[in-house]
Protein backbone atom coordinates (compact mmCIF):
# COMPACT_ATOMS: atom_id res chain seq x y z
CA UNK A 1 0.00 0.00 0.00
CA UNK A 2 1.23 3.53 -0.84
CA UNK A 3 0.57 6.57 1.75
CA UNK A 4 0.06 10.03 0.96
CA UNK A 5 0.54 13.53 3.15
CA UNK A 6 -1.43 16.51 2.40
CA UNK A 7 0.05 19.40 1.18
CA UNK A 8 -1.43 22.89 0.07
CA UNK A 9 -1.91 25.44 -2.45
CA UNK A 10 -0.86 29.27 -1.31
CA UNK A 11 -3.17 32.36 -1.71
CA UNK A 12 -1.60 34.88 -3.52
CA UNK A 13 -0.34 36.18 -0.48
CA UNK A 14 0.58 34.08 2.83
CA UNK A 15 0.35 30.75 3.73
CA UNK A 16 -0.23 29.49 6.87
CA UNK A 17 2.38 26.80 8.74
CA UNK A 18 0.05 25.53 10.62
CA UNK A 19 -1.42 23.57 7.96
CA UNK A 20 2.27 21.80 7.62
CA UNK A 21 2.09 21.19 11.08
CA UNK A 22 -1.51 19.20 10.96
CA UNK A 23 0.52 17.11 8.15
CA UNK A 24 2.94 16.44 10.85
CA UNK A 25 0.51 14.90 12.59
CA UNK A 26 -0.51 13.00 10.28
CA UNK A 27 3.68 12.03 9.17
CA UNK A 28 4.24 10.44 12.41
CA UNK A 29 1.91 7.97 12.13
CA UNK A 30 2.70 7.03 8.47
CA UNK A 31 5.36 3.70 8.10
CA UNK A 32 6.25 6.38 4.58
CA UNK A 33 5.36 8.77 2.82
CA UNK A 34 5.54 7.69 -1.08
CA UNK A 35 3.74 10.77 -2.52
CA UNK A 36 2.08 14.59 -1.39
CA UNK A 37 -1.22 15.17 -2.59
CA UNK A 38 -2.56 18.29 -2.62
CA UNK A 39 -5.75 19.01 -0.61
CA UNK A 40 -7.25 20.75 -3.54
CA UNK A 41 -6.64 19.05 -5.75
CA UNK A 42 -7.49 15.62 -4.19
CA UNK A 43 -10.21 14.46 -6.98
CA UNK A 44 -7.30 14.93 -10.14
CA UNK A 45 -5.23 11.97 -8.22
CA UNK A 46 -4.87 8.81 -10.75
CA UNK A 47 -2.01 6.97 -9.84
CA UNK A 48 -1.98 3.63 -7.62
CA UNK A 49 -4.28 3.25 -4.24
CA UNK A 50 -3.11 5.28 -1.63
CA UNK A 51 -4.04 5.91 2.03
CA UNK A 52 -4.62 9.77 3.11
CA UNK A 53 -5.58 11.01 6.35
CA UNK A 54 -8.07 13.52 5.90
CA UNK A 55 -7.26 16.03 8.86
CA UNK A 56 -7.63 19.61 8.94
CA UNK A 57 -9.77 22.04 6.64
CA UNK A 58 -11.90 21.05 4.28
CA UNK A 59 -11.77 22.83 1.33
CA UNK A 60 -11.03 25.92 -0.55
CA UNK A 61 -11.42 24.62 -3.65
CA UNK A 62 -15.37 23.28 -3.20
CA UNK A 63 -15.54 22.67 -6.83
CA UNK A 64 -12.82 20.06 -7.26
CA UNK A 65 -14.78 17.82 -4.01
CA UNK A 66 -14.64 14.94 -3.92
CA UNK A 67 -11.05 12.79 -3.76
CA UNK A 68 -10.90 10.47 -6.54
CA UNK A 69 -11.41 6.53 -6.53
CA UNK A 70 -7.63 5.54 -5.84
CA UNK A 71 -7.56 7.48 -2.57
CA UNK A 72 -8.33 5.42 0.79
CA UNK A 73 -9.00 8.27 2.92
CA UNK A 74 -8.95 8.12 7.05
CA UNK A 75 -11.32 10.30 8.05
CA UNK A 76 -10.21 11.71 11.42
CA UNK A 77 -9.50 15.41 12.63
CA UNK A 78 -11.75 16.90 9.61
CA UNK A 79 -13.04 20.41 9.47
CA UNK A 80 -15.69 21.63 6.75
CA UNK A 81 -16.36 25.10 7.09
CA UNK A 82 -19.54 26.52 7.04
CA UNK A 83 -18.60 28.66 4.04
CA UNK A 84 -17.77 25.15 2.11
CA UNK A 85 -20.64 23.31 3.78
CA UNK A 86 -23.39 24.05 1.35
CA UNK A 87 -21.00 22.63 -1.87
CA UNK A 88 -19.17 19.90 -0.17
CA UNK A 89 -22.81 18.57 0.61
CA UNK A 90 -23.90 18.06 -2.16
CA UNK A 91 -25.50 14.56 -3.42
CA UNK A 92 -22.37 13.58 -4.67
CA UNK A 93 -20.44 14.48 -1.82
CA UNK A 94 -23.24 12.93 0.84
CA UNK A 95 -22.98 9.64 -0.98
CA UNK A 96 -18.83 10.31 -0.86
CA UNK A 97 -18.73 10.52 3.01
CA UNK A 98 -21.41 8.05 3.97
CA UNK A 99 -18.97 5.54 1.75
CA UNK A 100 -16.19 6.33 4.62
CA UNK A 101 -18.13 6.67 7.48
CA UNK A 102 -17.85 7.37 9.96
CA UNK A 103 -16.17 10.59 9.74
CA UNK A 104 -14.10 12.06 12.77
CA UNK A 105 -14.37 15.77 13.26
CA UNK A 106 -12.08 18.16 14.28
CA UNK A 107 -14.66 20.21 15.50
CA UNK A 108 -18.46 19.68 17.12
CA UNK A 109 -19.75 22.22 14.31
CA UNK A 110 -18.83 19.46 11.79
CA UNK A 111 -20.00 16.71 13.35
CA UNK A 112 -23.37 18.31 13.99
CA UNK A 113 -23.27 19.63 10.31
CA UNK A 114 -22.62 16.22 8.48
CA UNK A 115 -24.96 14.45 11.12
CA UNK A 116 -27.66 16.60 9.94
CA UNK A 117 -27.59 15.19 6.39
CA UNK A 118 -27.37 11.50 7.69
CA UNK A 119 -24.05 10.80 7.83
CA UNK A 120 -22.52 8.51 10.99
CA UNK A 121 -19.76 11.49 12.56
CA UNK A 122 -18.76 12.45 15.71
CA UNK A 123 -15.87 14.77 17.37
CA UNK A 124 -12.17 13.54 17.97
CA UNK A 125 -10.64 17.22 18.39
CA UNK A 126 -7.18 18.10 16.24
CA UNK A 127 -4.69 15.43 15.36
CA UNK A 128 -2.20 17.92 16.46
CA UNK A 129 -3.12 16.99 20.08
CA UNK A 130 -1.12 13.58 19.14
CA UNK A 131 2.39 15.98 18.90
CA UNK A 132 4.21 14.26 21.75
CA UNK A 133 6.60 12.72 19.99
CA UNK A 134 8.15 16.48 19.83
CA UNK A 135 8.18 16.65 23.61
CA UNK A 136 11.27 17.19 25.48
CA UNK A 137 12.30 17.22 29.03
CA UNK A 138 11.21 19.51 31.07
CA UNK A 139 15.39 20.09 32.03
CA UNK A 140 15.26 21.36 28.30
CA UNK A 141 12.95 24.00 28.81
CA UNK A 142 13.98 27.65 28.56
CA UNK A 143 12.60 30.96 29.97
CA UNK A 144 11.49 32.18 26.32
CA UNK A 145 8.02 33.44 26.37
CA UNK A 146 6.50 33.20 22.31
CA UNK A 147 4.09 35.15 20.75
CA UNK A 148 2.64 33.29 18.37
CA UNK A 149 0.08 35.66 16.08
CA UNK A 150 -2.17 37.33 18.37
CA UNK A 151 -5.32 38.24 17.69
CA UNK A 152 -4.64 37.70 14.03
CA UNK A 153 -7.52 38.46 12.70
CA UNK A 154 -7.58 42.47 13.78
CA UNK A 155 -6.42 44.66 10.53
CA UNK A 156 -2.97 44.39 9.96
CA UNK A 157 -0.70 46.44 7.33
CA UNK A 158 0.66 43.32 5.35
CA UNK A 159 -2.91 42.46 4.42
CA UNK A 160 -4.65 46.12 4.75
CA UNK A 161 -1.82 47.59 1.95
CA UNK A 162 -1.42 44.46 -0.01
CA UNK A 163 -2.01 45.98 -2.98
CA UNK A 164 -3.19 49.29 -4.59
CA UNK A 165 -6.82 47.45 -5.06
CA UNK A 166 -6.64 46.55 -1.41
CA UNK A 167 -5.56 49.86 -0.14
CA UNK A 168 -8.54 51.42 -1.82
CA UNK A 169 -10.89 48.65 -0.50
CA UNK A 170 -9.89 48.94 3.16
CA UNK A 171 -9.22 52.92 3.54
CA UNK A 172 -13.12 52.98 2.30
CA UNK A 173 -14.18 50.35 4.77
CA UNK A 174 -12.74 51.59 7.99
CA UNK A 175 -9.94 49.06 8.19
CA UNK A 176 -7.25 50.88 7.36
CA UNK A 177 -7.98 53.36 10.55
CA UNK A 178 -8.06 50.34 12.46
CA UNK A 179 -4.26 49.02 12.66
CA UNK A 180 -3.49 50.12 15.77
CA UNK A 181 -6.03 48.03 17.45
CA UNK A 182 -4.32 45.17 18.24
CA UNK A 183 -1.16 46.36 19.89
CA UNK A 184 -3.95 48.63 22.06
CA UNK A 185 -6.21 45.28 23.06
CA UNK A 186 -2.69 43.17 23.73
CA UNK A 187 -1.68 46.18 26.52
CA UNK A 188 -4.75 45.37 28.48
CA UNK A 189 -3.85 42.24 28.94
CA UNK A 190 -0.18 41.56 28.73
CA UNK A 191 2.40 43.58 30.86
CA UNK A 192 4.86 45.82 28.86
CA UNK A 193 7.87 43.79 30.15
CA UNK A 194 6.65 40.88 28.25
CA UNK A 195 5.69 42.90 24.93
CA UNK A 196 9.17 43.81 25.27
CA UNK A 197 11.29 40.84 25.95
CA UNK A 198 8.95 37.94 24.19
CA UNK A 199 9.56 36.79 20.89
CA UNK A 200 6.67 37.26 18.64
CA UNK A 201 6.07 34.45 15.97
CA UNK A 202 4.56 34.87 12.35
CA UNK A 203 2.63 31.46 11.44
CA UNK A 204 1.90 33.20 7.98
CA UNK A 205 4.59 33.92 6.12
CA UNK A 206 4.82 35.22 2.51
CA UNK A 207 3.56 32.53 -0.48
CA UNK A 208 5.98 31.47 -3.36
CA UNK A 209 8.95 31.84 -1.82
CA UNK A 210 9.41 28.22 -0.64
CA UNK A 211 9.32 24.48 -1.77
CA UNK A 212 7.21 21.87 0.42
CA UNK A 213 10.09 20.91 2.20
CA UNK A 214 11.12 24.26 3.18
CA UNK A 215 8.15 24.59 4.39
CA UNK A 216 8.04 21.47 6.35
CA UNK A 217 11.39 22.22 7.74
CA UNK A 218 9.71 25.66 8.99
CA UNK A 219 7.18 23.25 11.26
CA UNK A 220 9.17 21.08 12.63
CA UNK A 221 11.54 24.21 13.68
CA UNK A 222 8.05 26.31 15.16
CA UNK A 223 7.33 22.92 17.20
CA UNK A 224 11.17 22.55 18.45
CA UNK A 225 10.98 26.21 19.84
CA UNK A 226 7.41 25.54 21.61
CA UNK A 227 8.79 21.94 22.88
CA UNK A 228 11.12 24.25 25.16
CA UNK A 229 9.28 27.42 25.91
CA UNK A 230 8.52 28.89 29.28
CA UNK A 231 5.18 30.41 28.09
CA UNK A 232 3.43 30.77 24.47
CA UNK A 233 0.14 33.30 23.72
CA UNK A 234 -0.93 32.72 20.42
CA UNK A 235 -4.24 32.91 18.72
CA UNK A 236 -3.37 30.46 16.81
CA UNK A 237 -5.32 27.15 17.25
CA UNK A 238 -1.82 24.83 15.41
CA UNK A 239 0.24 26.43 17.64
CA UNK A 240 -1.74 26.26 21.12
CA UNK A 241 -3.40 22.80 20.05
CA UNK A 242 0.32 21.36 19.69
CA UNK A 243 1.41 22.96 22.91
CA UNK A 244 -0.75 21.16 24.73
CA UNK A 245 0.46 17.86 23.30
CA UNK A 246 4.29 19.18 24.09
CA UNK A 247 3.19 20.23 27.77
CA UNK A 248 3.66 23.52 27.01
CA UNK A 249 1.76 26.27 29.40
CA UNK A 250 -0.25 28.26 26.17
CA UNK A 251 -2.79 30.89 26.92
CA UNK A 252 -5.05 30.99 23.68
CA UNK A 253 -5.91 34.62 23.15
CA UNK A 254 -9.58 34.94 21.31
CA UNK A 255 -10.83 37.32 19.87
CA UNK A 256 -12.61 36.32 16.99
CA UNK A 257 -16.15 37.34 15.65
CA UNK A 258 -17.19 35.78 12.72
CA UNK A 259 -18.61 32.68 13.01
CA UNK A 260 -16.48 31.41 9.74
CA UNK A 261 -13.98 31.72 12.69
CA UNK A 262 -15.77 30.61 15.77
CA UNK A 263 -17.07 27.47 13.98
CA UNK A 264 -13.93 25.89 14.09
CA UNK A 265 -13.80 26.27 17.57
CA UNK A 266 -16.14 23.90 18.50
CA UNK A 267 -15.51 21.89 21.51
CA UNK A 268 -11.82 23.31 21.08
CA UNK A 269 -12.11 26.41 23.12
CA UNK A 270 -12.41 24.11 26.34
CA UNK A 271 -9.27 22.81 26.12
CA UNK A 272 -7.39 25.65 26.71
CA UNK A 273 -6.72 29.02 29.26
CA UNK A 274 -7.94 31.20 27.49
CA UNK A 275 -8.78 35.18 27.23
CA UNK A 276 -11.74 35.90 25.38
CA UNK A 277 -10.95 39.53 24.04
CA UNK A 278 -13.85 42.01 23.00
CA UNK A 279 -13.16 43.32 19.39
CA UNK A 280 -14.83 46.19 19.86
CA UNK A 281 -13.94 47.50 23.64
CA UNK A 282 -10.89 46.07 24.38
CA UNK A 283 -12.26 44.50 27.39
CA UNK A 284 -11.19 41.02 28.60
CA UNK A 285 -12.29 37.95 30.91
CA UNK A 286 -9.53 34.80 31.68
CA UNK A 287 -11.31 31.82 32.48
CA UNK A 288 -8.05 31.22 34.63
CA UNK A 289 -6.50 33.16 37.59
CA UNK A 290 -5.36 36.29 36.21
CA UNK A 291 -4.27 39.06 38.30
CA UNK A 292 -4.05 42.51 36.05
CA UNK A 293 -1.77 41.41 33.31
CA UNK A 294 0.33 38.66 32.09
CA UNK A 295 3.35 39.04 33.59
CA UNK A 296 7.13 38.04 33.58
CA UNK A 297 6.20 35.71 36.44
CA UNK A 298 2.78 34.86 35.50
CA UNK A 299 2.62 30.79 35.90
CA UNK A 300 -0.52 28.97 34.09
CA UNK A 301 -0.97 24.86 34.22
CA UNK A 302 -2.47 23.59 31.05
CA UNK A 303 -6.19 22.45 32.18
CA UNK A 304 -4.68 18.57 30.61
CA UNK A 305 -8.84 17.88 29.53
CA UNK A 306 -6.58 16.50 25.96
CA UNK A 307 -5.56 13.17 26.65
CA UNK A 308 -8.77 11.71 26.00
CA UNK A 309 -9.20 12.59 23.28
CA UNK A 310 -5.51 12.37 21.83
CA UNK A 311 -4.96 8.80 23.40
CA UNK A 312 -8.67 7.97 21.24
CA UNK A 313 -6.94 9.56 18.32
CA UNK A 314 -4.07 7.27 18.46
CA UNK A 315 -5.97 4.56 18.85
CA UNK A 316 -8.13 5.42 15.61
CA UNK A 317 -5.04 6.21 13.10
CA UNK A 318 -3.31 3.40 13.88
CA UNK A 319 -6.25 0.98 13.77
CA UNK A 320 -7.03 2.33 10.28
CA UNK A 321 -3.44 2.37 8.90
CA UNK A 322 -3.21 -1.37 9.61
Amino acid sequence: MKYGLLTYDENRRFFNVGDNIQSLAAKQFLPKVDQLLNRERLAEYSGEPIKLIMNGWFTHNTHNWVPSEPIDPVFVSFHMNNTAAPFMLSEKGIAYLKKHEPIGCRDQFTADTLKAKGIDAYFTGCLTLTLDSYKVDDAERGDQIYIVDPLYSYPRPEKVFYNTKNTVRNILNGSAFQLGKKNKHLKNFISKEVLETAEFINQEPPSNKYTDEEKFDMAENLLKKYARARLVITSRIHCALPCLALGTPVIFVNGFDSFVDSCRFDGILELFNRIDVNSKTGEFTANFPLEGQIGLDTMVKNLEKHHDLANALKEKVTSKLN
